[in-house]
């Protein structure tokens, strides 16, 4: 199966050549541009969801023998959410060749976090399909990088760390409020700011109301200069 020139540059990036071609091409193709003779890449997400979660496990535990199942849980979900899974793809620029329905085109679909992660995780589980664990692994592995060895620095979410350090100092759970919205229906833009109960605050503008509060809430922690 012959490819575009994009996607032959893809594999350039990504760091694997696929023996099977059409593997690669399901894998970025977003459900919106589906039909009857076409595969989306859904069931291949599922897939990479699995084999992600089985590298990072592994990867953890060799890190860091000494650590506990307490301390691993927050780790592993920081290396493996959709956050993480899009920087990656964002990284290696995977958006520039998903292949999308016109409705995903006009609604900044090749930017959208969500459909990133997605992708990635479709990718990762067409290396698999194609060349066996060992080199899906090896590829996860690369393109993680640092983050392995570091995510102890990053594995609570932000809005996590805020509550845990307003209710250390008894403090109420730290609120969040949409103080502006912008943009067009299809592609709106949120600001939502946090706010302590001691009077402490900060905002931030995002393209979803869940990445505006995490958004805020790191840039109230900066603020109060927590790590």
């Amino acid at each position: 199966m012959k490819i575009s020139a994009e996607l032959s540059a893809f594999q350039t990036r990504l760091g694997h050549e696929f023996a099977d071609p059409g593997l690669l091409v399901r894998a970025v193709t977003h459900a919106s541009m589906s039909s009857a003779t076409r595969d989306d890449n859904q069931r291949l997400e599922f897939l990479g969801d699995r084999v992600l979660g089985l590298v990072m496990s592994e990867a953890l535990l060799e890190v860091d023998p000494d650590a506990s199942e307490g301390m691993l849980a927050p780790r592993f979900n920081a290396l493996v959410r959709k956050e993480t899974c899009a920087e990656i793809a964002r990284e290696i620029d995977l958006g520039k060749v998903l292949k999308l329905g016109r409705s995903e085109m006009m609604s900044g679909g090749r930017r959208k976090q969500a459909l990133l992660g997605d992708a990635m995780e479709a990718v990762i589980a067409a290396v698999y399909r194609d060349a066996g664990f060992d080199v899906a692994r090896a590829l996860v592995l690369r393109l993680w990088g640092a983050r392995v060895a570091t995510v102890q620095d990053d594995a609570r979410d932000a809005k996590t760390a805020l509550q845990e350090w307003a209710q250390g100092r008894g403090l109420i759970p730290p609120d969040y409020v949409e103080t502006a919205r912008s943009g067009p229906d299809h592609a709106p833009q949120f600001t939502i700011e946090a706010r302590l109960s001691n009077g402490a605050s900060a905002t931030a503008t995002a393209g979803s109301k869940r990445q505006a509060e995490q958004a805020a809430a790191r840039a109230l922690l900066d603020k109060i200069n927590v790590g």
